[in-house]
């Protein structure tokens, strides 16, 4: 995916997610599940961090474009239909576009500490991803790669690959991807959920990662 804005480790969202959390007045409680409940989990847990009173309230021009849409996403019109979607309207999210031969958007989820998603529209697919760390700051690669294949029903709807970026460097990334046909309201869950399992995967790998070398950097 094609971009001119190269986002921090994650391991720098996590924390600034951890922050905005606490100061929203958040807490954290662990609790152990069967593995195939893990999506159902994430849906709640979502639900929970709405305040009651707006828990079942609805965003009259995403209904609309719900109920319009009928066809594949452009860019352009995504980038609207997200604009005025509830999730950015309460500036929990922003999204911009990226110009060029390849169009995407640059969605920055405030939520989740201000975390960058790209998101592009090709070949009847939408992909969104995220910057995860560089490859070489990773210890020991066989042992995690195997690990993160193992494991990967830990994060629902997202892949963990190695992708090039734009100076040459190889990084882990991790994506979604869905029909470019797609509800709205599937899109933004998307969104929702790969910048979930961003801070997740960087809880769950992090003795894999010399976070000292990246700051080196």
């Amino acid at each position: 995916m094609k971009r001119t804005k190269e986002p921090k480790s994650s391991a720098f969202y996590q924390q600034q997610y951890r922050q905005r959390l606490r100061e929203l007045g958040f807490i954290k409680k662990e609790i152990w599940i069967l593995p195939e409940n893990t999506t159902r989990l994430l849906e709640i847990e979502k639900q929970f961090r709405l305040p009651i009173i707006n828990s079942t309230s609805v965003n009259k021009k995403q209904e609309n474009n719900e109920m319009k849409k009928n066809e594949v996403w452009s860019i352009t019109d995504l980038y609207q239909a997200l604009h005025d979607s509830e999730l950015f309207n309460q500036g929990f999210a922003s999204v911009e576009i990226i110009d060029g031969v390849d169009a995407c958007l640059h969605i920055t989820m405030h939520k989740y500490g201000d975390l960058p998603l790209f998101l592009s529209v090709s070949n009847l697919q939408i992909v969104v991803e995220a910057l995860l760390w560089p490859v070489d700051i990773v210890t020991q690669p066989s042992q995690f790669n195997e690990e993160v294949l193992c494991t990967r029903k830990l994060f629902p709807l997202s892949t963990i690959a190695i992708e090039t970026t734009g100076d040459g460097s190889l990084n882990y990334i991790m994506y979604g991807a869905l029909s470019a046909s797609s509800l709205l309201s599937n899109i933004i869950y998307e969104l929702e959920t790969l910048s979930d399992n961003v801070i997740k995967a960087t809880e769950a790998y992090e003795q894999h990662i010399n976070f000292n070398k990246l700051n080196q950097n």
